[in-house]
C-alpha cells in the first residue's frame, strides 16, 4: 500500500497575513470575514491575523510577496474582487493577479492563496464572497491551512535513498 499525508487543520500559534484589496470593499470585507471566521475556528488568536490593505486587487501580490518574505506569517492570503467591464481591463487584471500570487508561493515557499473574486456581475461577486456563509475567503482560509501542513510535512521528510548498483 501506498504512504498517505493528510495535513491537520490545526493552526494554533500560526500567522495569517489576509492582502485584501480596497476596491470593492463591500465584496473584500465578506472575504476577510470569511477568512478570519475559518482561521479562528481552526485556534488561530486574534493576534495571529493581520489585515493588510492594499488599493486595488493588482497590488495584492507584490503585498503578499513582502509578506511571505517578511518571515512573520506562515501563509498569505490574497483577498479581493475584479468585476468584468466593457474593456479588456478585466482580463489583463484577473491574470496577473492570479499569477502574481502563484509566483510569491513559488518563489518564496510560503502557502500563498488566491482568493480573489473574479466575477462578471456585482451579483455573482456578492454571491460567492459569503453574504450567505462561507464563501471564497472562507475558503481560501482552509486552503492556507492544508497547505501549512502539506508544505511542512514534505520538507520535514527525508528523501529515501536509492541503493546503489
Amino acid at each position: 500500500m501506498s504512504k498517505e499525508f493528510l495535513a491537520s487543520l490545526d493552526a494554533s500559534g500560526r500567522r495569517f497575513a489576509l492582502v485584501a484589496s480596497r476596491y470593492s470593499r463591500t465584496v473584500t470585507d465578506r472575504l476577510i470575514d470569511g477568512a478570519v471566521d475559518c482561521l479562528k475556528q481552526h485556534d488561530v488568536s486574534e493576534e495571529g491575523i493581520e489585515v493588510v490593505w492594499v488599493p486595488g486587487s493588482f497590488e495584492i501580490p507584490l503585498a503578499a510577496q513582502a509578506a511571505a518574505r517578511s518571515g512573520r506569517f506562515d501563509a498569505v492570503l490574497g483577498l479581493g474582487c475584479v468585476l468584468r467591464g466593457d474593456t479588456p481591463h478585466f482580463e489583463h487584471i484577473s491574470r496577473e493577479v492570479s499569477r502574481g500570487l502563484f509566483q510569491v508561493g513559488y518563489d518564496t515557499g510560503v502557502p500563498t492563496v488566491f482568493g480573489v473574486i473574479t466575477a462578471d456581475t456585482v451579483e455573482q461577486a456578492i454571491e460567492r464572497s459569503g453574504f450567505k456563509g462561507g464563501g471564497r475567503g472562507y475558503e481560501a482560509a482552509l486552503v492556507a491551512l492544508e497547505m501549512i501542513g502539506v508544505i511542512g510535512y514534505l520538507a520535514a521528510s527525508p528523501a529515501p535513498r536509492r541503493k546503489r548498483k
